[in-house]
């Protein structure tokens, strides 16, 4: 029996039109011949287009439509495939300043999931920085949200390409002063890493726990999205004068005021926001093996 003409049509127009769209009305921009070439032509790097390339809605749709009637086990496999590591102020610097190249490699001391773990970049890495897709997914959301810096080759410059309104190349030393100001809203910096973007780490996100759908899948369902800097807090009770401001600012409950301040290990992910707001320089970052390896960029290079 023939195809009916019209299917014929459907199959050969219908990707020609998706293309043409994602595209701007061009086809093949030199990003996306990279990130293909990089890839390679198959479901996961199609899927990697999509979210670059309609982020707002992709996250939109998994934040207020998927997410919230997910079973466990599916958030689970979500967080396999997408996932972060918190770092410090000083680690999400060192990370956009790097003087030299890091290349392919496996890190699963530092990111321990089964895929997605590679970091790949040339120094100086290209810089965009671009909107917050959990940010803009909230009806009530923080600002500023031009916060997301993506960064290497080839998602920094598809998202300057395809996003020309919203995305903006910066310089190294402006990625800084971002992410200073963000530190002192009380924000996490954290490397996202995610199987459908060439199994690597693409851009250093500042999350807010209002805003972040990994952090609110973290603390809502104990879905561990996001992995300790391998730092925890550590109180110096002498000088602590219980003034609750770290309760308020901690992104991930892990503090809460009693008699004394008390501080659960288990939800600490070390990112820093207290140690650096707390008006009496009660607390501090130790080192703790037991939360994994620090993701240092001169560890990175050896």
């Amino acid at each position: 029996m023939a195809v009916p003409i019209i299917i014929i049509l459907l199959v050969i127009l219908l990707p020609l039109l998706f293309f043409f769209i994602g595209e701007r009305g061009r086809f093949n921009m030199p990003s996306t011949r990279n990130f293909f070439r990089q890839g390679g032509l198959n479901f996961k790097t199609l899927h990697g287009y999509i979210y670059m390339r309609w982020q707002k809605l992709y996250l939109s749709t998994f934040i207020n439509k998927i997410g919230p009637i997910s079973p466990r086990k599916m958030r689970e496999w979500w967080a396999n495939r997408y996932h972060a590591k918190v770092m410090t102020d000083s680690q999400a610097k060192d990370m956009v300043l790097i003087d030299q190249s890091i290349p392919y490699q496996k890190i699963e001391k530092v990111v321990p999931y089964p895929i997605a773990r590679d970091i790949v970049l040339n120094a100086p890495p290209k810089i965009t920085l671009y909107n917050c897709g959990c940010r803009l997914a909230r009806k009530e959301h923080c600002n500023p949200t031009d916060v997301c810096i993506w960064i290497g080759d080839p998602f920094a410059d598809f998202m300057q390409e395809h996003h020309p309104k919203e995305g903006r190349e910066i310089t190294q030393q402006e990625a800084v002063e971002i992410l200073s100001a963000e530190h002192e809203r009380g924000h996490v910096h954290t490397a996202w890493f995610k199987d459908a973007m060439l199994d690597r780490f693409y851009v250093i996100c500042n999350c807010c726990p209002r805003c972040c759908g990994g952090i609110e899948v973290m603390n809502k369902f104990g879905i561990p999205m996001l992995n300790s800097s391998g730092y925890v807090a550590n109180i110096d009770e002498g000088l602590c004068e219980l003034c609750g401001q770290c309760v308020e600012l901690c992104p991930f409950n892990a503090l809460k005021m009693g008699d004394d301040l008390i501080l659960n290990w288990e939800k600490c992910m070390g990112c820093g926001v207290c140690v650096d707001l707390c008006p009496s320089e009660a607390i501090t970052l130790e080192l703790d093996s037991r939360k994994g390896v620090p993701l240092e960029v001169d560890q990175l290079l050896v």
